[in-house]
């Protein structure tokens, strides 16, 4: 069978990896005339455990089973890789109780962790500031374009049809084939995937389909820690997770070049591939304006996403939030670092999408909604899109 998959990230490659394996003939379709420019290549590179997700679900299997199979292929492919575990850390007694539910969510999922005192807490990090920790023992950091790159080689070792600079602009499907129109010419397939990540909800209606999801585009931007700030943090500590607020919330973490990232934080992109307050294009800005599904959301969230917005625009907020964590980090030590933007499914009644999203129609399979952890979870996902493809 010949399959087309549109989206060039770490998602797209690892599904196309695996079809590849599995002995189907491959087009790789990618917009950008480089392989993994957005989701894949601008985040903090941490392997995630599957400790937040809820049990049974798709996230938390993935994620899982991800955590083992990413470190095996980094190591087999000579990509920078390390296993270092985390700390999410409690700062005073309110948070204990969601540390603890926490805790019992990691044994439910299979995530090996183990409740500190602060005394073992100083030791893994000498830093940090904490009433108790849970010491999350299998996330790891790895360079995830790295990751993509050896995907492409093996790609093209098996003589995949590799093209980027090819954004689709059509899609359509019929008994017979998939007709994918693109900026660098046609493709006739017999199946597609779709894993266009930030975009993946406008190919599914390319393609005649009318997903009941949004992409709406949250900006995540990072500082990295000046070098003479770098001792400050060894591993990965994060916070406890407010219920309230979607997202992890700012946190710390060491890549496997030596630097220390911090962030991220949330705000609406104004663009889909929106990376600075400046990068506004009017036909995304409008599309996420006129979906309720976002009033919705933003309603709901509306205290926690103004203060989002304050500490954009403010790098001394932005150390206050870390300094709640490592309270020896100040404004000064924090230099810009490029953002990323997440690709986040929202239903019409304002709800995230909180797993991931998989739309099957004959020929025709549709990732919709593929945020972190997707990139850990990127070997896992292909193995269901490829069983997925020989059911459609």
């Amino acid at each position: 069978m010949h399959v087309a998959v549109i989206g060039g990230g770490i998602v797209g490659l690892a599904v196309a990896r695996e079809l590849a394996a599995r002995g189907h003939r491959l087009t790789v379709l990618e917009k950008e005339p480089h392989w993994a420019r957005h989701q894949t290549g601008r985040n903090s590179g941490v392997i995630h455990a599957g400790l937040y997700y809820r049990p049974g679900s798709l996230k938390a299997r993935l994620c899982t089973a991800g955590a083992r199979s990413m470190v095996a292929f980094a190591r087999e492919h000579g990509v920078p890789v390390e296993v270092c575990g985390k700390l999410v850390v409690a700062v005073d007694e309110t948070e204990l109780p969601r540390l603890h539910t926490l805790a019992e969510r990691a044994k439910a999922n299979g995530v090996p962790a183990t409740l500190i005192e602060p005394a073992r807490a100083s030791e893994l990090e000498p830093h940090v500031a904490c009433v108790a920790a849970l010491h999350v023992h299998t996330t790891g950091i790895v360079d995830y374009v790295a990751v993509a790159h050896a995907m492409v080689r093996q790609l093209a070792d098996q003589d995949a049809d590799l093209r980027p600079a090819a954004e689709v602009v059509g899609l359509r499907a019929t008994d017979g084939a998939v007709r994918i129109e693109t900026t660098a010419g046609d493709v006739a397939a017999d199946a597609v995937v779709n894993c266009a990540g930030l975009h993946c909800d406008r190919v599914a209606r390319l393609a005649g389909l009318e997903p009941q999801v949004r992409i709406v585009p949250f900006r995540g931007e990072y500082y990295e820690l000046r070098p003479q700030a770098r001792h400050l943090v060894r591993g990965l500590i994060y916070p406890v997770p407010d219920p309230a607020f979607p997202f992890l919330g700012v946190h710390l973490t060491r890549g496997v070049d030596g630097g220390v990232h911090a962030g991220p934080n949330a705000v609406l992109a104004l663009r889909r591939e929106g990376y600075r307050w400046r990068n506004v294009t009017a036909r995304d800005l409008a599309e996420t304006l006129a979906f309720p599904g976002f009033w919705r959301l933003a309603r709901h969230n509306l205290r926690t996403g103004a203060g989002e917005v304050t500490r954009s625009l403010s790098r001394r907020r932005f150390a206050t939030a870390l300094a709640r964590l490592v309270p020896a980090v100040r404004p000064g030590d924090l230099v810009r670092a490029p953002a990323g933007v997440r690709a986040q499914a929202v239903r019409p009644d304002g709800s995230l999408v909180d797993d991931f999203l998989i739309l099957t129609a004959p020929r025709q399979v549709h990732v919709l909604n593929a945020p972190s952890p997707a990139a850990t979870a990127s070997l896992e996902i292909a193995r269901r899109i490829a069983d997925e493809v020989a059911a459609a």
